[in-house]
């Protein structure tokens, strides 16, 4: 059995700093919004994107526990970790459970409470997404691997300062839009250049910020979609995943991202499309190079002109394909196993129609590109409107 899949109800909470809710209350909330959302009266199992709330929260068993104070249980739940592509990933796992026939409804979520430590106990369980011995042993941590990806990109291509900053601008644009972000302050090339620097040439506004949040969506065979009238169904047309190197030094280019390009590869192919045929994209874009890669990675930009996206005006909301118009990891924020999931409910919901200020006109094909530390990890997701 192959069926396929759609997206019938969305719910994540406002994102930031949720020092009056526990990890758990996050989560129920936008489970609880997905539900009410879809119209549907039970949920058969549920997957649950979550980097690492083992050292956030001092909390491991996370499946039963959701799914408990869910009120779901007995139903079969699933944590699953792909450091900050663990919500993209758990978004695949419940298409395969929708596709295969075992399940019917399937609620997908993802969440993670980063702020319950302080920003050392944080930063030392991002680094665990990296190469424990020959990176993090080392003294380096993400801000430096892509400070490092930043520098070797200006070096080979030319990309400069400027376009890194126009990739903040753009992004905080889109977000002033999001009643859901975190920081929806609009920023200039000039606050950016000139905030804190955390590793050469990366500031502080070119960084995604430490957040709480939670996101979630109910699957459902496309066939099913019609007995829930809440919203039009957006069918799941491609899928792909693939894995790269976890260390920066052993990859042959490391402006490059091997893992995207293989992952999107096989996404086009299931959903039958091409690059020029995606209308909008949320990308990881963890830190400003790291959209300038993606796209070129994702074939949207050619190699080593990634850098003129943003400044050209391409990827801005009025543009030919807008990019991250949520706002991205860096203004609406990056719960790291939420992201992913929460990249879904933005192309969903700029394909319903219901974006409001932000509504990209004619939204019909979306991509989400979800990525796991600087690259060592990838789930891409196509999305359009069903027929």
């Amino acid at each position: 059995m192959n069926r396929d899949v759609a997206v019938i109800g969305v719910g994540m909470n406002h994102w930031g700093e949720l020092w009056e809710k526990s990890l758990r209350d996050i989560f129920v909330e936008a489970a609880l919004a997905a539900i009410d959302d879809a119209g549907v009266d039970h949920i058969d199992a549920m997957y649950i994107g979550n980097m690492s709330s083992g050292l956030f929260n001092g909390q491991e068993h996370l499946a039963s526990l959701m799914a408990d104070y869910l009120g779901q249980s007995p139903i079969p739940a699933t944590r699953i970790e792909s450091a900050c592509a663990s919500g993209g990933l758990a978004v695949k796992q419940g298409c395969i459970e929708v596709m295969s026939g075992m399940r019917d409804i399937v609620l997908v979520g993802g969440v993670e409470k980063m702020t319950d430590v302080g920003t050392d106990e944080a930063t030392f369980a991002l680094a665990s997404a990296a190469d424990q011995t020959y990176e993090v042993y080392q003294g380096v941590t993400f801000p430096g691997l892509y400070a490092m990806i930043a520098r070797m990109h200006m070096e080979k291509y030319g990309t400069t300062r400027e376009q890194l900053a126009q990739v903040a601008v753009k992004n905080h644009y889109h977000a002033s839009m999001n009643p859901m972000a975190q920081y929806p302050q609009k920023i200039t090339i000039e606050d950016v250049i000139h905030s804190v620097m955390i590793a050469d040439p990366l500031r502080i506004l070119d960084c995604s910020p430490i957040t709480d949040g939670a996101a979630a969506i109910i699957l459902c065979p496309l066939e099913m979609a019609h007995r829930f009238k809440n919203h039009i169904p957006v069918k799941i047309s491609g899928i792909g995943h693939a894995t790269d190197s976890i260390a920066l030094h052993t990859r042959e280019d490391p402006t490059a991202l091997p893992a995207t390009t293989a992952a999107a590869r096989k996404a086009y192919k299931m959903a039958d499309k091409k690059p020029e045929d995606i209308q909008l994209l949320e990308v990881h874009d963890c830190f400003t190079i790291a959209e300038i890669c993606v796209l070129e990675a994702l074939g949207i930009m050619e190699k080593g002109r990634g850098g003129e996206a943003a400044a050209s005006g391409l990827t801005w909301l009025d543009g030919k394909i807008p990019v991250n118009t949520s706002g991205g990891l860096k203004a609406k924020g990056h719960p790291v196993g939420a992201t992913g999931v929460a990249q879904i409910i933005e192309i969903v919901t700029q394909i319903r129609g219901e974006a409001g200020d932000r509504q990209v006109d004619k939204a019909r094909i979306g991509l989400t590109q979800n990525m796991g530390g600087s690259g060592g990890s990838t789930v891409v997701h196509i999305l359009e409107a069903a027929q």
